[in-house]
């Protein structure tokens, strides 16, 4: 039996849209208005390790890991496993660096780095 671990380059969190229709916790999804330079906290289900010494893309899952584009670049600045009902989860904190505008087109990441 090995150690379920799950490495995500990308920070993916959920629509609020499905928070307020009574799906999942606040933590769990992508505030209605991020800003800049604001801290969020977070709640993952899984134990989840991201890169913590640099910006990552923020995207919106819209579930079977489907991805939108980065939406922010952030910074995860905490982050802790523990168990909750015997299942493992990830918390922490993440800081917005930029939130991007969703009608430009340009390109912010390239893979994991900020372009």
């Amino acid at each position: 039996m090995g150690v379920q671990v799950e490495f995500n380059s990308e920070f993916a969190l959920r629509n609020i849209a499905e928070f307020k229709a009574g799906g999942g916790k606040k933590e769990e999804c992508i505030p209605e208005k991020l800003e800049n330079n604001k801290v969020y906290d977070f709640l993952k289900e899984g134990q989840r390790n991201y890169w913590l010494l640099g910006e990552i893309p923020l995207v919106e899952t819209k579930g079977n890991q489907r991805l939108s584009r980065p939406i922010a670049s952030v910074e995860i600045i905490e982050s802790t496993h523990f168990l909750l009902d015997g299942k493992p989860y990830t918390k922490g904190k993440y800081k917005v660096v930029e939130a991007f505008d969703p009608k430009d087109s340009k390109v912010h990441f390239e893979a994991c780095t900020r372009i």
